[in-house]
């Protein structure tokens, strides 16, 4: 078992580190729990906005199955 290929998460994760900008990324979620803890309210305007999100994600999703459902009932016309 001298040679083992390495795992490829962990190649991943080293790409991730050696980029410039990833610790920003990685703040945000840290700056919106402590928003939250400061002024909870903020909760709801987060969960609204997620749920606006969502719907729109399940809006264009059933437009995009619709047409590839017509395409194949079509026979690929």
């Amino acid at each position: 078992m001298g040679n083992m290929e390495m795992c490829p998460m962990a190649s991943m994760c080293k790409g991730m580190a050696e980029k410039p900008g990833t610790g920003i990324l990685l703040m945000i979620p840290v700056a919106g729990g402590i928003l939250i803890l400061i002024e909870p309210r903020i909760l709801v305007w987060l969960m609204a906005g997620a749920s606006i999100l969502i719907w729109f994600v399940m809006l264009f999703f059933s437009i995009f199955i619709r047409k590839r459902s017509i395409r194949f009932s079509d026979g690929g016309r």
